[in-house]
Formats: C-alpha cells, sequence, structure tokens
C-alpha cells in the first residue's frame, strides 16, 4: 500500500533553523519521493518501507534537539500527483 506522508516539524528551541534543515536534509536523501512546501514537507511510498525510515529519521531529530515536535499526516494513497482542480 502506496502512503503520503505531512510532515511539520517544530523544534522549540533557538536552534530551530538548523534542526528544521537538519530534519529536510535526512528526508532530501532518502529513496523517497519528496514535495518540500514552505509550511511542510511530504514524502510518498510503500508503507512497510516509508514508516521505519520515518521512524528513523523523527528519532534522529529529536535526538539532536532538546525539545521538538512533529506534525504527521497520513494518507493511504499516493496523492503526489494531485493537482487541484478549482
Amino acid at each position: 500500500m502506496n502512503i503520503s506522508v505531512e510532515l511539520t516539524l517544530t523544534p522549540l528551541n533557538n536552534t530551530y533553523k538548523t534542526d528544521i534543515i537538519d530534519f529536510i536534509s535526512e528526508l532530501r536523501n532518502s529513496k523517497f519521493k519528496l514535495i518540500e512546501t514552505a509550511l511542510s514537507t511530504q514524502i510518498y511510498g510503500e508503507y512497510d518501507e516509508l514508516m521505519p525510515y520515518l521512524n528513523f529519521a523523527i528519532k534522529q531529530s529529536f535526538l539532536k534537539s532538546d525539545s521538538s515536535m512533529i506534525h504527521m499526516k497520513i494518507i493511504n494513497s499516493d496523492r503526489s500527483n494531485y493537482v487541484a482542480d478549482f
């Protein structure tokens, strides 16, 4: 099953820019399709491959920061080709 995941990392510290850049850089180095927007990062892939990778990437980000939160939305389909039709 392919999934679409929207992620927003919110570090609660003064080094938030570095923390966000490091997290996005980790995601960019993955084999998964990535779409970046000003407010979130979207990543697409097969559930059984993508979820363990996200577990790793999020944990690495949390280990580098004193306090962060992540907002994550998961859709059980590949929405990477979505185009608004209105």
